[in-house]
């Protein structure tokens, strides 16, 4: 029988043990790391530490840039990470190719719609950049002015969504004055938010579904956690029912270190 891996549930714990660790221990629950920090996860997945949530869902859940890239075939079409202002250059000639008028531009790391900003053209947009402290990196996606905006929440069998609208604001978020009405899923929309937890290794998630009439069901952003508000969910439920994922993850991962 094998060594029974190291159990690490909180940062206290992870940090104080951080050069101890080896490989097949446990890191149960989302590590909290500030900005700058995010290389510790690179460092525990080449020693073998196992994540639950994965590193990939975690670091997903923190950067907005890092889903552009990795979520791109899912994305609204031409949904570009941009990391300076050449690439932005580069880029504006896409955008004036395909015809696109006004552009979203979505800070790195910010959430509740603050850091979402619309712009009246990809030049615009450069020259802001251009001509004041640029805030790289963001990411850039043509605005749609006739999509729907719908929250998902999946935790194993548990699953809800609600549309966010709002009238006055471009912003849908609730944060902004926007409001919630029940929605059912359509199979296919479920499908697709599968289908994106899959791709990120997420084992729940808050996802946020783009409705177009031409590109039909888009992903705007997925996190591993999100506020409640609008949600028929309580807190207390919600939080029960990812303690209960981590721990049926934490069996199955214990089990096959017993093999």
């Amino acid at each position: 029988m094998k060594d029974q891996p190291a159990i690490i549930q909180d940062n206290q714990t992870l940090f104080s043990s951080y050069q101890k660790l080896k490989k097949n221990d446990i890191i149960i629950g989302r590590i909290r790391l500030k900005p700058g920090e995010e290389h510790l996860l690179t460092d525990l997945l080449t020693r073998g530490v196992r994540m639950v949530p994965s590193a990939t869902a975690q670091l997903a859940s923190r950067s907005k840039v890092f889903q552009a890239r990795i979520f791109s075939d899912y994305l609204p079409s031409d949904t570009i990470a941009i990391y300076d202002a050449l690439t932005l250059l580069q880029v504006s000639s896409l955008y004036q190719k395909h015809g696109h008028q006004r552009v979203v531009m979505k800070h790195d790391r910010k959430n509740a719609g603050i850091g979402v900003h619309i712009f009246s053209s990809i030049e615009d947009l450069y020259n802001q950049v251009s001509l004041a402290t640029s805030p790289f990196p963001f990411i850039i996606q043509p605005f749609q002015p006739e999509s729907r905006d719908i929250r998902v929440i999946l935790i194993n069998d548990y699953s809800e969504a609600y549309e966010r609208s709002n009238p006055f604001n471009f912003r849908q978020n609730l944060h902004c004055g926007g409001k919630a009405t029940p929605y059912t899923l359509s199979d296919q929309q479920l499908a697709f938010c599968l289908e994106v937890m899959d791709r990120g290794a997420f084992p729940y998630a808050h996802i946020d579904l783009m409705l177009t009439p031409n590109e039909g069901i888009r992903l705007l952003e997925i996190n591993l956690r999100g506020g409640l508000r609008g949600a028929n969910i309580s807190g207390k439920e919600y939080q029960k029912r990812i303690e209960a994922v981590h721990r049926k993850t934490l069996e199955d991962l214990s089990l096959s270190c017993q093999i």
